[in-house]
């Protein structure tokens, strides 16, 4: 596991990419408002995000296990938010 770097400093990451996948990168960088730098690295670091958190595991003892279980398969119960919610119309519909 690489070591944690100091607040402020940087790394490089150098890519190669084809000149159209570049374009269409620098576009939508630019319509977000945002340099390519900054976009491919929001986008790359929400993917990797994503990728681990696919990837995480929870480990519990059985009871807590069946207990997580049956609060899944239990019914909902009604509430007044749920009542609420259920009878409040559709934004689009006012």
């Amino acid at each position: 596991m690489p070591a944690i770097q100091q607040k402020g400093t940087r790394d490089t990451l150098n890519l190669r990419i084809k000149p159209d996948l570049r374009k269409l990168i620098d576009r939508a960088a630019n319509l977000s408002g945002r340099n390519r730098t900054d976009f491919v690295l929001s986008a790359a670091r929400r993917a990797a995000e994503e990728a681990l958190l696919d990837r995480t595991v929870f480990t519990v003892d059985r009871k807590t296990y069946a207990e997580f279980l049956a609060l899944l398969d239990a019914p909902p119960q009604p509430n007044a938010r749920l009542r609420r919610s259920l009878t409040t119309p559709a934004p689009w519909k006012k």
